[in-house]
């Protein structure tokens, strides 16, 4: 499937710097508290209804090809594909502890977002419950807020509650794999893993340097788990690295192996720095498109290595309808293939994207954080033949927005909608949800909403990576402060975690500017 997506770049940070010139340039220390939830109703029962629109900006009769009415005009809209990886902030969080700061291209604000616990209310069956909240950026009477746009998947299924899995392994053993915290992290992470697994599940092996090689076919867990220990165990590091022919021979098992009515997915890791044969994500993917589509193979990529080829990894999961994380020490390689890899393998939406309508009457200015990569044109939110994102049972996808209100505005704000395909029987779906003036009015710091205020704090943190600065964002000082508070309140380590990269990173950038100065137009922020 195609995606049509926006791109970051330069000219992107000084349009937001020069719109946000004016109310940056003294510094000044912002407050805010959390809003809150609203309601949600399906439209996937109603194909010829419309959607509620959000003020005097919708357009009359404007009809999507299922009969579902457009809401607001393209310039107050924002359209995206779901995302669930978390590797930029993981490989954000192990360059900071090596002494560096992560390349500014490397740092995607929602990565970071949603690395944390959010406290959504989940749904009961598949797809996903909406929720919409925010709080006042600045003091009372200030026009910026945050809008934050929750959405959750239904609670991952207890162990013996899932379907089986079949996973093919493919891994990175060239010669980059020898640092430590590579190859042999993998390993570590493969017999955690083959504890963790249940009998009825199978795996196979692929392994790949300049050439690949099965080391392990399809397999039953039951009574090979010391067959599949001995495999990975013999695994060593040699010769250059390529990930197109590992994923190619990957690809190749997954459907040699392929078992009916379980989880398929192939499971590639690496340092992502391909150096041999084909090295271009589509490429490499081109090939194996029709595994995805026939037989509706994910790609789970776990990036490791101090040196990480984080964009290869992210087109090739992106393109390979899954999506990746990255671990550097093996309490996170626990947490990946202990925690959360065997409870997600089953997925619960299809090509999910996201529609935020935002109200022209009480919306001047809207920006989504995140997200570039992610990008859909407005008009294709309704076509399922354009891409959107996987997603599977305990997850959450958290979308920060900045907005700036009209003077006095009062009313609705915006509207977001989710829209997903069923995984078994493609057919959509929809859920939605709303937010007004009312729930933005409360200020951000020092209210009740603590999970709103580590959202805010992540998305502070990585803009100020990449060398933004949002509305109300404190320096980075003042931000390690609020996220050590905020590890007290919650008794949360991945906070306290959190607290430690941003001092970190505040030693290291030896403090930060603010942006610089000038007008920008009503409606989204590109």
């Amino acid at each position: 499937m195609e995606r049509r997506t926006g791109t970051y770049t330069k000219k992107y940070l000084r349009t937001w710097q020069g719109a946000l010139g004016v109310l940056l340039a003294g510094g000044v220390l912002l407050t805010g508290c959390s809003g809150t939830s609203t309601g949600n109703k399906s439209t996937a029962d109603r194909r010829g209804g419309a959607l509620p629109a959000p003020g005097p900006a919708a357009r009359d009769g404007a009809e999507g090809r299922d009969g579902l009415r457009e809401s607001a005009p393209p310039d107050y809209l924002s359209t995206f594909a779901l995302d669930v990886d978390t590797a930029s902030y993981g490989y954000a969080r192990r360059t900071l502890a090596d002494g560096g700061l992560p390349e500014p291209s490397t740092v995607r604000p929602e990565e970071f977002v949603n690395s944390f616990r959010q406290g959504y209310r989940r749904p009961d069956g598949n797809g996903f419950t909406v929720n919409v909240d925010g709080a006042r950026a600045g003091d009372k009477g200030d026009d910026w807020s945050l809008v934050r746009v929750g959405l959750a998947t239904r609670a991952a299924p207890a162990r013996d509650e899932r379907p089986p899995a079949a996973l093919t392994f493919v891994v990175d053993i060239s010669g980059s794999m020898a640092e430590a915290g590579r190859l042999d992290l993998v390993k570590k992470s493969l017999d955690l893993l083959t504890d963790e697994l249940r009998d009825d599940d199978s795996v196979s092996l692929v392994t790949f340097s300049d050439e690949a090689e099965t080391l392990l076919p399809m397999t039953r867990l039951r009574d090979h788990r010391g067959r599949i220990r001995d495999r990975v165990d013999a695994m060593e590091p040699t010769d250059s690295t390529n990930v197109g022919a590992g994923v190619r021979r990957g690809y190749e098992e997954a459907v040699d192996g392929h078992v009916k009515g379980a989880n398929n997915r192939v499971v590639l890791l690496s340092d992502a720095l391909a150096n041999t044969g084909e090295t271009d994500a589509d490429a490499i993917l081109e090939r194996i498109g029709s595994a995805r589509r026939e037989y509706g193979i994910t790609l789970f990529g776990v990036g490791v290595g101090s040196d990480y080829g984080d964009a290869l990894m992210e087109r090739l999961t992106d393109q390979g309808d899954g999506h990746t994380t990255y671990i550097s020490d093996e309490e996170q390689a626990r947490k990946v293939f202990v925690d959360q890899l065997p409870a997600h393998l089953e997925l619960t939406a299809r090509d999910a994207k996201a529609q935020v309508a935002f109200d022209r009457k009480t919306v001047e200015q809207f920006r989504l954080i995140g997200y570039e990569d992610r990008k859909v044109a407005d008009e294709d939110f309704r076509d399922d033949r354009v891409d959107g994102g996987e997603v599977g049972p305990g997850h959450t996808v958290t979308a920060l927005y900045a907005v700036r209100l009209r003077p006095g505005a009062s009313g609705h704000v915006a509207t977001a909608t989710v829209r997903w395909l069923d995984p078994r029987t493609r057919a959509p779906h929809e859920r939605r949800g709303t937010v007004g003036t009312g729930v933005l009015d409360g200020p951000l710091w020092g209210g009740g909403g603590k999970r709103l205020q580590v959202t805010a704090v992540a998305a502070y943190f990585a803009e100020a990576l990449r060398g933004e600065r949002l509305p109300g964002a404190p320096g980075l000082g003042e931000l390690a402060s609020r996220a050590r508070k905020l590890a007290s309140a919650t008794e949360d380590d991945s906070v306290r975690k959190l607290a430690t990269m941003i001092g970190q990173a505040e030693r290291l950038k030896g403090g930060s500017g603010d942006g610089g100065s000038g007008e920008a137009p009503e409606g989204e922020l590109d």
